[in-house]
């Protein structure tokens, strides 16, 4: 058994308790259920999805909803929102971190949202790997945009947020990998406003 990163703990414990509890909610499934139509408009048929970081579920029914059909997957390594997310019943949740996940099988598309922004630069390499290696075809990232790598006070905290290029860090490490569309969700957007997200979808050349 490996010793978990000073992050996975992180999040593990009370502060990933009270990030659940901060982030749930219908409004949030709207917000997440815009996004996604927009992100996955030009991507093919979908069938089997892993996402990376699920907390309590909100992206999952989202894509539940978007994707009625498709067979969702989700890992999180909160106890509570792991909890949330299993008591949806949309989907199957591993509970545990990222980096431990089993690559038994492969996914039609593999993604993060608001998870890589969080993780030590140092481990990014092994959260690409599994987004990379998890995929059959399409990989979805949504985080916060830098042209360079920049790290930025999270409640407080140092060492727990980071904006950089994570897309076309991938798009570098992966030469099959190409970029398929991407977008912006501002935060005043009057409608379905989000975190000044930026999200890329990225396919692999079959």
């Amino acid at each position: 058994m490996r010793d978990l990163s000073e992050q996975e703990k992180f999040w593990q414990g009370e502060f990933g308790n009270q990030y659940v509890d901060r982030n749930v909610g219908q409004p949030l499934v709207a917000v997440n259920l815009a996004l996604f139509a927009k992100a996955l408009r030009r991507a093919g048929k979908i069938e089997s999805l892993v996402e990376l970081g699920t907390n309590a579920g909100n992206n999952l029914q989202a894509l539940h909803q978007l994707l009625p059909h498709c067979e969702l997957f989700g890992v999180e390594i909160n106890d509570s929102a792991c909890a949330q997310a299993r008591a949806l019943q949309i989907a199957r949740i591993w509970h545990g971190s990222l980096f431990d996940f089993p690559r038994e099988r492969s996914y039609d598309l593999s993604l993060s949202k608001g998870v890589l922004i969080h993780l030590a630069p140092e481990l990014l390499p092994t959260a690409y790997a599994q987004l990379y290696e998890l995929s059959k075809r399409y990989i979805l990232i949504a985080e916060y945009y830098n042209p360079a790598p920049l790290e930025v006070s999270y409640r407080g905290n140092s060492g727990k947020l980071f904006k950089r290029d994570f897309a076309g860090e991938m798009l570098d490490r992966y030469p099959d990998l190409q970029l398929l569309d991407y977008g912006f969700v501002y935060h005043r957007d009057p409608q379905f406003p989000a975190d000044d997200v930026t999200w890329f979808l990225l396919e692999k050349h079959l």
